[in-house]
């Protein structure tokens, strides 16, 4: 099997890079050398290339400057979208393309479905439904959330850089998601793809957190691997307290059953996935 990555330098393409199972060729192009709302550039990487999958992890991912930049964000997460699942379908391809708990507008009191009614609060939703949409029914749509991982900019490190600098953190509290590793979120599309799973699927690690929990969490870690010389206080706040350009859900938890089941079994939690990644933090910088 051959497999073109687009968004190959961020932090899920680095991770897809990293567990390629046996048989599979790779090859990963990034903003530099694909711009994947240029039809014609996509045309000819897909003809060159003749993928057997196309894994779509390009998006516009700046929540908040996306409410200034509604133009380029749906350029990106949207009309982009449509030309990757035109162009692969020409040459043959199947497209997986990865979408965000932000579809869902957080008023619901249990995990999303992935067939729960959609409605997202910010461009950045708006446009990432978009992009589901415009992927055709015959693409795997992956939706997942709070993705970290050792590279790229992401809460986790940004986390261990405040609480090595700062006297105190403040963190929100009252929004409730799960936590996902990029590498074990990369696992999990290398198995579906493998499998020609289609439609909309739902994948974070087990559990349930808040930021401020997250923050907790990531301090108490790196404290015990000796990541951090020492402890500041983290601060609970409201969303209230820390008003931004978008609106966020309050309640993202997304259903994961039918993809466990589909994988054989539920990822880690995100706690064992979080020490995972400080240890390799910890190893290699």
């Amino acid at each position: 099997m051959k497999a073109l990555i687009t968004g190959g330098n961020g932090q899920l393409g680095h991770a897809l890079r990293g567990c390629v199972p046996g048989g599979v060729t790779v090859i990963d192009r990034d903003v530099e050398h694909l711009d994947i709302t240029d039809r014609a550039a996509v045309r000819v990487a897909l003809e060159e290339v003749r993928p057997d999958v196309l894994f779509n992890c390009a998006a516009y991912t700046a929540v908040d400057r996306a409410e200034s930049e509604e133009e380029a964000a749906h350029r990106v997460n949207a009309t982009a979208v449509g030309i990757l699942a035109e162009e692969a379908r020409a040459v043959g391809a199947r497209l997986v393309h990865v979408s965000t708990d932000f579809v869902f507008d957080g008023t619901a009191s249990r995990p999303y479905a992935p067939d729960a009614q959609p409605n997202p609060l910010s461009v950045y939703g708006r446009t990432k439904l978009e992009g589901e949409r415009l992927a055709g029914e015959g693409a795997l749509i992956v939706r997942t959330a709070w993705v970290y991982g050792p590279v790229g900019h992401n809460f986790v490190r940004t986390m261990l850089r405040l609480m090595g600098t700062l006297p105190e953190v403040r963190v929100v509290a009252d929004q409730i998601g799960t936590p996902t590793y990029a590498p074990g979120l990369a696992a999990a599309l290398w198995t579906l793809a493998g499998q020609g799973a289609c439609g909309i699927h739902h994948y974070t690690d087990a559990g349930v957190a808040s930021w401020y929990d997250f923050a907790v969490a990531i301090q108490e870690e790196a404290l015990a691997l000796g990541l951090l010389p020492t402890a500041v206080p983290i601060v609970p706040i409201a969303t209230a307290d820390f008003p931004t350009p978008a609106t966020r859900p309050a309640y993202s938890v997304l259903d994961k059953r039918d993809t466990y089941a589909a994988l054989g079994g539920p990822a880690p939690h995100w706690r064992v996935q979080l020490r995972t990644m400080l240890k390799e933090i910890q190893a290699h910088g």
